[in-house]
């Protein structure tokens, strides 16, 4: 039995299969995907990622979420894949790669790494929707991926699944649908969030570009001044900077700890 190699990896709770694929031993992603993230009939995780040619940078990055669909973005996987690089592949401790949403510039120290992100797009502030007959205040932006932002008090009383799978599918964020964040301001460069993942569609033990969102908007609404620490359902830290000049956003970065799980052979079967 030849199978599939591949590496477990985790940051800040997300975990994800790390594959190879630059000779196309993966033939069906979508369906790869769905196979392997399942519970109890495949490795489990909350999504694939890829490593496949490219003429422009170290690699090209294809992520893809546990329900099989495709993602322009994932901070957390961003990070993972940076530290697969430097580790299995052999790459430098700064480089770059390519993803759906842009370029990515990577930093690898040890198991820290710092990634720089495309630049926010298409911020809207304090918008309005109406779900389960209660009117909610959010503000709106793309990180790589679209984000809803909803400030809280009693973070921990929020029921993320139930009010996040509303908002994500309503009728506002269509036909896309958004990732959604719930945040509490700790202090002026604290917060912590919970992320209900689109792709995923349950709440994560944390998201990277949901964090960089929620940083990014709690400054934008004078909240917050960067860096920002942002604490995530799982507990660890991650550190967003980035410069702010009026509502203009740049040089977002994300930091935080990349760790390898384990690694093994799939099955041909999976597939």
């Amino acid at each position: 039995m030849k199978g599939i190699r591949f590496h477990k990896m985790v940051a800040s709770g997300n975990d994800f299969v790390v594959v190879d694929n630059r000779r196309r031993i993966v033939r069906n992603p979508v369906a790869f995907t769905r196979a392997v993230c399942a519970a109890h009939t495949g490795a489990a995780a909350d999504g694939v990622l890829l490593v496949e040619p490219s003429r422009k940078t170290a690699f090209k990055m294809r992520i893809y979420n546990s329900d099989g669909s495709q993602a322009e973005a994932c901070g957390n996987g961003f990070r993972c894949i940076a530290r697969y690089g430097k580790e299995i592949l052999g790459l430098p401790a700064r480089f770059r790669f390519e993803s759906l949403s842009g370029t990515i510039e990577a930093n690898v120290t040890g198991s820290t790494v710092r990634v720089q992100l495309v630049e926010p797009s298409d911020y809207r502030v304090r918008r309005e929707l109406v779900v389960f007959g209660h009117r909610l205040h959010y503000s709106f932006i793309n990180t790589g991926v679209p984000h809803a932002v909803i400030f809280v008090a009693g973070l921990e009383k929020i029921d993320v699944d139930h009010l996040g799978r509303a908002i994500r599918r309503h009728e506002s964020f269509q036909p896309k649908g958004t990732n959604v964040n719930f945040v509490e301001v700790k202090g002026r460069s604290r917060i912590e969030v919970r992320t209900y993942e689109r792709g995923v569609e349950a709440e994560t033990l944390a998201c990277g570009t949901g964090s960089t969102a929620s940083a990014v908007v709690s400054a934008l609404s004078g909240y917050a001044r960067p860096p920002v620490e942002v604490k995530t359902r799982g507990g660890e830290i991650l550190t967003i900077d980035f410069k702010i000049r009026g509502r203009k956003i740049s040089g977002v970065t994300l930091e935080g700890k990349a760790r390898f799980v384990y690694e093994g052979v799939l099955s041909d079967e999976i597939q």
